[in-house]
């Protein structure tokens, strides 16, 4: 038995395989038939990613519900500074991150839960271990290995 969607889908792409009939028909040195064409493209691309959120349920191009929880997460952290400056607790030359490279991080830790982000900083920046960790955000050490392991498991797979 279709649904309300279930039509709706099949009308879009019977409108779709109109448009490609009626695009075929126009000849492409013609300056109005390219403008048409153009025109024609526009509309076909359109229609072709409105049948697939219908058919998906989801957002084209986005993965994993990212479209849900990363959605105010990223405003968020292009506005504020998340990456410390720890340069005066180095003995050393202070450190640089080109652009790319801040963008890169950026893009990494937005990808980590809020706990996620929290503990793989404090672990790998701060230097702490998993118990300090745990007692500062009052939680059990095992989880707090376990956002580690989650957070470090996400860079292999970002950087593979």
């Amino acid at each position: 038995m279709q649904t309300w969607a279930d039509k709706l889908i099949g009308e879009y792409k019977v409108g779709r395989e109109g448009l490609t009939t009626k695009k075929n028909k126009l000849d492409p040195e013609i300056l109005e038939d390219k403008q048409d064409r153009k025109q024609i493209n526009s509309m076909f691309n359109d229609m072709s990613y409105s049948i697939e959120w219908m058919e998906s349920g989801r957002q084209p191009g986005l993965y994993r519900g990212v479209d849900k929880k990363n959605a105010y997460r990223k405003k968020q952290y292009d506005e504020i500074e998340i990456i410390p400056d720890i340069t005066e607790q180095l003995e050393r030359e202070p450190l640089y991150m080109s652009q790319e490279q801040r963008r890169i991080t950026l893009d990494l830790l937005r990808n980590f839960s809020h706990r996620e982000r929290e503990c793989f900083v404090m672990h790998e920046a701060e230097q702490l271990s998993m118990q300090q960790i745990a007692d500062k955000l009052n939680l059990k050490k095992r989880t707090v290995q376990q956002y580690i392991e989650r957070a470090r498991e996400k860079v292999k797979k970002i950087s593979a």
